[in-house]
């Protein structure tokens, strides 16, 4: 059942990504018929219309009786990525998100280096700390944890990056959960944050690169997520 859902949302994706990114479907277009779509999809018209139900049903879609399914004339790019995020969330596992991360977040702590004016570095820096602090008095990190990663992101100067933030959030969440009790995690988090904020401050992008990275493998090692 799960390997189903997860066909159809992934197939959903890829239909919300011929509207908003190929726009090879404008607002008002039909889509091709059923047929001729799970050919082109290589899929069973069964998880076609699943997936066609999660688009209709996220406001992308309309079915339009006897007349077939349209793409929503007062469709928005901003709320359909919306849409995107909130119907992948509930299928993205702790592997995933961490994959994600490691694609991503070693990149970001790369240009961040580079393209962070000494505000915003300052502030990298100050959430850096604060994260020491509050692993060191057994307190929630989660909420500076994101602060100190969008900072980053944020540093980074390119907008399409904040757009990715709230997935790297759940990997953050769910990472900060699964590592309350676990002592090898706390030691890492609290050594790779230090060479993190080390190279950032030395104005070194390839050393924060890699402090990224290997501090995103610890996690995934530690938790036993590989």
């Amino acid at each position: 059942m799960n390997q189903v859902k997860r066909l159809s949302d992934n197939i959903a994706e890829d239909i919300l990504s011929m509207i908003t990114i190929e726009e090879r479907f404008l607002p008002g277009d039909k889509l091709p018929n059923e047929v001729e779509l799970s050919e082109e999809l290589h899929i069973s018209r069964t998880t076609l219309r699943e997936a066609i139900r999660i688009l209709v049903t996220n406001g992308v879609l309309e079915i339009k009786r006897g007349k077939g399914t349209f793409v929503k004339q007062d469709i928005d790019l901003s709320h359909t990525m919306q849409s995107l995020n909130d119907f992948t969330h509930a299928r993205i596992d702790a592997k995933d998100l961490y994959e994600m991360r490691l694609i991503f977040e070693p990149e970001a702590a790369y240009y961040a280096t580079i393209r962070a004016s000494d505000a915003e570095l300052k502030r990298i820096l100050e959430y850096g700390e604060q994260i020491e602090e509050k692993i060191n008095r057994r307190q929630d990190r989660t909420d500076v944890e994101q602060k100190f990663h969008k900072e980053i992101a944020k540093a980074t100067h390119n907008e399409l990056i904040d757009k990715l933030m709230p997935v790297i959030f759940q990997s953050i969440d769910k990472g900060v959960l699964l590592s309350q009790q676990n002592e090898l995690v706390i030691k890492d988090t609290l050594n790779d944050h230090k060479m993190i904020m080390e190279f950032m401050k030395a104005r070194n992008p390839e050393g924060a690169r890699s402090a990224m990275k290997i501090h995103i493998l610890h996690a995934m090692k530690d938790l036993r997520i590989e």
